[in-house]
This record gives C-alpha cells, structure tokens and sequence, in this order.
C-alpha cells in the first residue's frame, strides 16, 4: 500500500460513499412502468459491515432521492444517510460538526463533479477506477476495482489495513 494513503487511511473515523457510480455501477435502470433498479455488489456490502464492526462509522451522501439507497443503508446498518443534495461537501461539514470530528478524520469515496470538492477536503479522498478523469487527478488515491464493482471494498480494507483491523475483522468469519 501507499505509504501516504497508510498514514491518511491510519486517521479514519468516518468512511462516507456515494451510491451512483461507487456503490452501484452508475447506471440507471428503469422497469417498463418508470420504476427506478439499483444493483449493488455483495462484496461492497460486506466490506462496509467489516469496516463498522472496527470501529469506523460509515455514512452515505449522493445527489438522488431513491427508497432503494434507504433500504441498503438500513440493511448495512449505515447510520448516516443524506440524499437529494449534491453540496456534498456543506452535507460533509455539517456531519463532521454534529459528530465531533475533524476533515482528517473522514475518508471520502466517489466518483464524479459533485464529489470533488468532498474529495479534496477528506483525509482520505479517494476516487473509483472508472472516475471521470479530472477526480481522479484531485484523489489521494484511486481504486483498482470499479465502481459497483468491488471498489468499496477495496477502500474498507485499505482503511482496516492502514489501522491494523483487517485480519481481526476476517478472522470472524474464519
């Protein structure tokens, strides 16, 4: 790992998501009388279950209002839920405030425009391989997995590595 992303992942209390493009693919999907279909991954769903059980928080931030992204959350037990709002950094520093931590302390993972300034402000602000360009130029790092696609993960375990929890939270399924 990146001795850089090691130290800045080292500090994270707070891993925040966004769902279009990070924890789904960031395609939409619509059935033939207009409802809305998300397919989230598995392996992304677990991480973030593995991530809490060390003692990170985690919250999701994104731009769409959608009853699915409510149920996954609650499904993960994920506490902090903010949709409709693409200020996400305003959304961020507001979190921060009523949790009593610092930028330092979260680790930001998205995708796209509305996510930069996010991005650059976090501790850790990461962005998924299939990214538009310009994040990626602006993220302390970059997954190797894609969005919907294993990237989440891949960040849960950068920060559990980084904080020496990674073996500890697999061991509970060994």
């Amino acid at each position: 790992m990146n001795a850089a992303l090691h130290e800045k992942a080292r500090n994270v209390k707070l891993a925040v998501f966004d769902v279009d493009g990070v924890l789904s693919d960031g395609r939409l999907y619509f059935t033939s009388d207009g409802k809305e279909i998300k397919a989230f991954n598995i392996l992304d769903g677990l991480g973030i279950k593995l991530l809490q059980n060390s003692g990170v928080e985690t919250a999701i931030i994104t731009g769409r209002n959608s009853p699915l992204v409510e149920k996954r959350a609650r499904d993960l037990g994920i506490a902090h839920l903010v949709q409709g709002r693409e200020d996400k950094l305003t959304v961020l520093t507001g979190m921060l405030e009523e949790l009593g931590l610092t930028f330092e302390q979260v680790a930001y993972l998205g995708d796209d425009l509305p996510d930069l300034a996010a991005i650059r402000r976090a501790g850790l602000g990461m962005a998924v391989a299939n990214a538009h360009d310009f994040v990626k130029q602006h993220a302390d790092g970059v997954t190797q997995l894609k969005g919907g696609r294993g990237a989440a993960r891949e960040f849960c375990e950068l920060i559990m590595t980084a904080q020496g929890t990674l073996e500890a939270a697999q061991a509970a399924y060994l």
